[in-house]
């Protein structure tokens, strides 16, 4: 399993719209660029406008083409910036 994890910055009023907005688009699954990802999460810290969104996937060249995908999805007027993006290998994954 690899992650995708995409962190931004936002104004803390729009916390609300920004989640609006990404569960809109993740309704019904993920959108047709992404059909080879397997979870989202969406972290968020209200105080502050920061969040991240970690995107899974089965294999490295799933993660590729996803990282390709969701560079291009970017969209400034979204009221938030992209800080940084980083990939990594899951190397546990163990649920309590």
């Amino acid at each position: 399993m690899y992650v995708r994890i995409a962190r931004f910055e936002g104004d803390p009023a729009e916390a609300d719209q920004a989640v609006a907005r990404v569960s809109e688009r993740m309704q019904g699954g993920p959108p047709p660029e992404l059909e080879a990802a397997k979870r989202f999460l969406m972290l968020l810290d209200r105080e502050s406008g920061r969040g991240a969104g970690m995107t899974f996937f089965d294999n490295e060249e799933d993660l590729r083409r996803g990282d390709e995908a969701l560079n291009s999805m970017t969209r400034p007027e979204s009221g938030s910036r992209r800080t940084s993006v980083e990939m990594y290998e899951v190397a546990i994954d163990q649920q309590f």
